[in-house]
Order: C-alpha cells, then structure tokens, then sequence
C-alpha cells in the first residue's frame, strides 16, 4: 500500500473515510503517522495531548482515502464528563465517527483489554460502521498472540506496531476492502483548494472564528490557553470555490516554549505555514500587537506567504478602526501592505468580508507582471530617484523579468548586485506596488549582474551615461 500524502489538503471524499479511535496512550498518534507514511500528529506520552480530530487524505492503490484521527476517548459516560475540553474530545470523536465507512480501534497489546477498551469498543458497535482492531506495540512476533484477548469484541483483530511497521500492510488491506469504490473523476481537473493557514496567539480566537465559519464546533474551544495542540486541517467551500482552513496551535514566544509538546507544536505551526498558500494573522483586538504577534509576522514574510490580518473581538473595542490601523502599521511597519479586516468571531461580524480579503490576496499571488511595463515602472523610479552610488559608482539597472509568483519574485540585472543597499530595494518594491497593487503578497527581489552576451545590445533602465570599460 503506498501511504503517501496529498498536498492538496483533506478534501474528504464521501463514503472512504476511516476513524482511528481509542482511549489515551494506546499509540493512536504513531499509528495514523505510519499509516499517513509521514509524522504528522504529535507522539507524547502525555495523556490528551491531541484534543481536536485530524486528518489527511491519504493516496493507496485501492484509490484515495480519508484518515481521521480523534482525540483520546477519557471517559465514555457523559455524566462523568465535568472538563469542557474533555467533553470537546469526546464530541469530536463521535464527529469524526459519524462521517467514517470504517474504524481502527488502536489498543495496548501490552497491558491488554482495559474497562475504557471495552466502553470505547461498545461506543463502536453502535455506530454500525465496520470495525478492525490495531493491537499496537506488538514489536515482535511473540507478543502477536496477546491479540487474542481483544477478539472478545467481535471484531477483527490485527497485532501490529506502530514504532517497527509490523502488521500495518494485512490490516489496511482489510480496512480498503470495506471502503466503497473510489468516485470516478471528470477529465477536466479540478481546482486545487486554497490552503489557508490561521496563526496567532493562545487565545486570541482561532478556533473560535472556525467554528462561527463553518457554523459547526468543529473544533475545541475553551478558556484554557493551548487547547489546540496540533495542526488542524479543515475542509470546506464556499460558493463552489473549495478550500482547507489549518487552525494552528497558539504560538507562545520561543523564550516561553518550555515543553516537548509546546515545542513540537511550534513546530507543526511552523510546518502550516509552510504549507499554506495564504496565512491569516489573528490579533486580540483588546492586547494589540505584541512581540510574540511581531514574531508570527516575521516569520509568515520569511516564508514569502500572502498574508491577512484579522483583527479579532472587535466588539469588544473602543477604539476606531483608522487609529487602529495607524497603530498597527508603526508596531509592524514590515506588513503595511496587508489587508486589515477587523471581526468578531463571537457575533460573526464581518467573517465573510475576511473571506472575500483572503480570495483577494490569492488572486494577486498570482498575478503575472508584464515585463514591458514592469521594466518601464522600474525606469520611471530610477528617474524620480538615481541608484546610489558606492565608492564613487553608481549602481545601473538594466532590466528586469518576472521569476516566481506567490511570494511575487522579480529579477533585476544590474552592473554591481552588491551595490544595491536594501533600502534602494525597498524603495523599488514600493513603487512596483503602487502599480501593480499585489496587497498582502510579499514581493522580493533578486539582483543579478548581467550577462554579457545577453545584455550586450538591450537598452539600459536609469542613468543615460554609457559603461566606460
């Protein structure tokens, strides 16, 4: 079975979608890793440390399939159930089971059938779905007959281990002979969906904006700081256009990150990022900017990423937008040129306007700059201000070409590239903006001394004096 991932995000497809369920520490996070074939949820002895559902679309000869992967079942009987975060946990593993064809019920060959086994086990026999047990931890071949004490369910059982890969390829095999026949695609491709990233501080109402989003609580929210741990992708569209929300854990300032969990989920955030196509910069419209929400906008720019910034708990507010604004653009002067859109993912204020900002800035990601006017744009800059001059001479531009879209990547051939200061560059990219637009994209630039035989009879852009050589 090839177990690799899509890039595409976790578009589900209707009926072949499989659960990973079961209580905590039983290794559910190491068995949807190994299925996925990439490590993607956080593997920690700490108990609840996935709390939200994940999931990846996943590529197998039998056709393309949706794992979901749930939070740690603490206590099936709901009159038990006093923390909200635990009782989000249990409703995001009925959530996940509800849409599921199929679900691995990953146990501890170890320690054996446990109570939580039993009751999760009977949760799964309700649902009616198809059901196979993954005995995980079975590291070698003599521990396999352990198995034995979890046939008691009715369901099949599989001894594997998650850590060595044992076992995986016989039960995935009975898992994809229960799904239905994969749908059978068009000629015409369809659209990729647009990946969005939503980043920002603990608090600062992530997960919140999701759910008012989709108008489901598909993810946990709770008072408690750092309730989403892990990466989250969730699927979903809008007037027909399709697209993947990654709901990040809250970022605290790496001075602050002080366990491997915290640490691991830095990095998932930063991995989201990566992988978005747009990140949306979520502040605390009552906490402002601050270092840590400089650090998120930092590191969204270095990643060359077209950002929004969402001002969240605008109700809350005194304050006029204009000043806000104002405000905002001297803490992060370096993002000026992102759309601010101000919301309330409390009352829904203005969530579709957010939307329709995000389509905006995909739209100018990628954009493509016709390199006539693009060169005549650089030229009429260089008019209003000459480049520099470094010990006596001066840089000179000769032409530019367009080199990347999303960040938007410009190529300049120049005399000298290391004539160039950063400020004269920031200067250019201002002035390509004023003509392009490209709002919330990031633009970069790359100065190339020119070739020789290539540049030899192309005209030169700036100062009219000819080249003494």
């Amino acid at each position: 079975m090839d177990n690799s991932e899509q890039d595409t995000g976790d578009c589900r497809r209707p009926g072949r979608t499989v659960a990973i369920v079961g209580r905590p520490n039983v290794g559910k996070s190491a068995v949807f890793n190994r299925i996925a074939g990439k490590r993607i949820a956080i593997v920690h002895n700490e108990s609840g440390v996935t709390r939200d559902r994940l999931s990846r679309e996943i590529a197998s000869p039998s056709g393309p399939f949706t794992l979901i992967y749930t939070g740690g079942i603490m206590n099936i009987d709901r009159e038990t159930i006093h923390d909200r975060i635990d009782s989000g946990i249990r409703m995001q593993a009925e959530a996940a089971l509800a849409g599921a064809s199929a679900a691995i019920l990953v146990t501890d060959i170890i320690s054996g059938a446990t109570p939580l086994d039993e009751e999760a086990a009977s949760v799964l026999r309700k649902s009616g779905i198809k059901v196979f047990v993954a005995a995980n931890k079975a590291d070698t071949p003599e521990k396999d007959q352990a198995a034995a004490d979890f046939s008691r369910w009715g369901f099949p059982v599989y001894p594997v281990s998650a850590l060595h890969g044992r076992g995986f390829e016989d039960l995935m095999d009975a898992v994809m002979k229960t799904l239905p026949p994969p749908e059978q695609t068009g000629e015409q491709e369809e659209e990729p969906p647009l990946c969005v990233a939503i980043v920002g501080r603990p608090n600062a109402g992530k997960s919140s904006f999701i759910n008012k989003l989709l108008r489901t609580e598909r993810v946990i929210v709770s008072d408690t700081p750092g309730t989403t741990r892990d990466s989250i992708d969730i699927p979903f569209a809008v007037d027909g256009r399709r697209y993947v929300l990654i709901d990040t854990a809250g970022a605290r300032r790496e001075a602050r990150v002080d366990t491997a969990v915290e640490r691991y989920s830095r990095y998932r955030m930063q991995e989201s990022v990566l992988r978005a196509d747009i990140c949306v910069l979520m502040l605390d419209a009552e906490r402002g900017a601050g270092l840590l929400d400089k650090q998120l906008a930092g590191e969204i720019t270095e990643q060359g990423k077209g950002c929004v910034v969402a001002v969240n708990k605008w109700d809350l507010s005194t304050v006029k937008q204009r000043e806000y604004i104002d405000k905002l653009r001297r803490e992060i002067p370096f993002m000026s040129y992102c759309p601010v859109v101000f919301i309330s993912a409390k009352t829904g204020f203005n969530i579709k306007s957010l939307i329709g900002a995000v389509d905006h800035v995909a739209v100018q990601s990628r954009s493509a700059l016709p390199t006539a006017v693009l060169n005549r744009v650089i030229s009429e800059a260089c008019e209003q201000s000459p480049p520099p001059s470094k010990n006596g001479r001066r840089l000179r531009i000769y032409y530019a070409v367009q080199v990347g879209r999303n960040p938007i990547g410009i190529r300049i051939f120049v005399n000298d590239p290391l004539r160039a200061p950063e400020n004269y560059k920031a200067y250019l990219i201002g002035k390509i903006r004023e003509k392009f637009g490209l709002e919330g994209v990031v633009v970069y630039l790359q100065f190339r001394a020119r070739p020789q035989a290539a540049g030899a009879n192309r005209p030169q852009t700036g100062s009219a004096e000819k080249r003494n050589k």
